[in-house]
């Protein structure tokens, strides 16, 4: 009889993993399988993997704003170097070596010593402590007796050469002591038109003239300026605008101030009846 319960015990056992003892018991299998988790590493990130990308994007922000730093600091050193140098009075040597760096590539040796303008034919340079009509007046002391004798149209006596329209009007109203009653003409070519400069030229007699070496170079193209009586040619030279720069700073500026010269200036200057001043 003991033999046959014990059969029929095990034929009613279940079959499969969970009849084996070890499964049957559940702290063991807990233990197990806490044994498992604890054996098996769960991957993490590992934050060595990050630093660098995280680097990366650091060292490129810092790269980007060195470089905008470094070139406005470059901006401000040369502003600050125009800003503080000291302004120097223009020489008649200034104006001879800017025409020798401004001829020497297209003229010969020979050429360019026919440009080189004797000294005789520069008045005093401007100081630096004088208005326009306190220069104006040291240059030329008997100016009223001048003008007087000056009856020729389409000319005046002396010009002033400077860089804008705008900057030709303030020369205007600074040499009200001077000029007193010579009649004195605008020569740039902002709101006047080159016929109507032309018509003023030929109506009455100008001892004065104001203005920028384009407009003055085209009238004399036009046969509306005639540049033999005149007596002194004055440039702006030491007058600096907004960006620091002098007249002749301005390589289109420089370029027509040239252009003008070899019209008939420098043939006069030669000729000693005609005077440069650098104000």
């Amino acid at each position: 009889m003991a033999d046959d319960l014990g059969d029929e015990w095990w034929e009613n056992q279940p079959t499969g993993a969970d009849s084996s003892p070890e499964a049957s018991d559940g702290e063991g299998g807990g233990d197990t399988e806490v044994m498992q988790q604890e054996t098996v590493p769960v991957p993490v990130p590992s934050e060595e993997t990050k630093q660098p990308k995280e680097c990366f994007l650091i060292q490129s922000k810092e790269r980007k704003e060195n470089t905008t730093k470094t070139r406005k600091r470059r901006k401000k050193k040369i502003t600050d170097v125009l800003a503080k140098s000291e302004p120097k009075p223009g020489l008649p040597e200034d104006l001879q070596k800017l025409m020798k760096d401004y001829y020497s590539s297209r003229r010969s040796v020979i050429e360019l010593e026919e440009l080189n303008l004797p000294d005789s034919c520069f008045l005093k340079a401007n100081d630096l402590t004088h208005s326009l009509s306190s220069y104006l007046k040291e240059i030329c002391p008997k100016w009223v007796k001048l003008r007087k004798n000056h009856s020729e149209k389409k000319s005046v006596l002396m010009l002033i050469v400077c860089s804008s329209a705008t900057r030709a009007l303030e020369l205007i109203r600074s040499m009200t002591a001077f000029r007193g009653d010579s009649k004195v003409i605008k020569l740039f070519a902002k709101h006047i038109k080159v016929q109507e400069q032309v018509k003023l030229l030929e109506k009455r007699v100008v001892h004065l003239g104001v203005g920028t070496p384009g407009r003055i170079k085209e009238l004399v193209k036009q046969g509306g300026f005639n540049l033999n009586p005149l007596k002194f040619l004055v440039f702006d030279w030491n007058w600096r605008d907004q960006k620091l720069r002098r007249m002749m700073d301005i390589p289109e500026i420089r370029k027509e101030v040239f252009e003008l010269l070899e019209m008939g200036v420098l043939s006069l200057c030669k000729s000693e009846s005609l005077k440069l001043g650098l104000f």
